[in-house]
């Protein structure tokens, strides 16, 4: 009798970690951790290169739209701390809504341009949902977001030639 309700008492046990695991996990299923970045593209060329500088202080803004009727669904705003990083904690699931990271404003005077006829290339879009295949449920990590100066560095040469690279900008 005293086996029986040893093996009894560790099944519910058991159990019981088993639920509460799953319940946990359910919950964790519809909130997601949005982390990117906000550099100034020093060079004017679209990415990062050693003459580009992470910007303290940008805004960013999380906007999900529903795919028929593109009506915002989601809106959150973002601030960049010393490092240029942002994050941002979204609850609920977006699986039938498009959403994307946009710039907002830029801190720096000299570095606060967006190339409008590019805007697509300024957004980054990122899935919301537990239904995509992502291992991680919780992390979405964004692609770095940049502002551009209104000219180039003097020594964006010098580290396109480094990188062996001709790019398309005048300087």
């Amino acid at each position: 009798m005293a086996k029986f309700l040893i093996v009894f008492i560790a099944s519910a046990l058991c159990f019981t970690t088993i639920v509460n695991f799953v319940a946990g996990d359910a919950d964790d299923l519809d909130r997601f951790n949005v982390k990117g970045s906000v550099y100034c593209d020093t060079c004017r060329v679209q990415f990062i290169t050693r003459l580009s500088k992470f910007l303290e202080g940008a805004k960013v803004k999380l906007e999900c739209k529903g795919r028929e009727n593109q009506t915002v669904t989601l809106t959150k705003e973002a601030v960049t701390d010393k490092a240029g990083n942002y994050e941002m904690v979204v609850t609920g699931d977006h699986e039938e809504e498009v959403c994307e990271i946009v710039l907002v404003e830029s801190p720096d005077a000299e570095c606060n341009e967006v190339n409008k006829e590019e805007f697509l290339r300024n957004a980054a879009k990122i899935s919301l949902t537990a239904n995509d295949g992502i291992v991680s449920n919780e992390i979405r990590t964004v692609n770095p977001l940049g502002f551009m100066r209104k000219t180039p560095l003097a020594e964006c040469p010098q580290a396109f030639k480094e990188l062996d690279i001709v790019p398309d900008v005048i300087f």
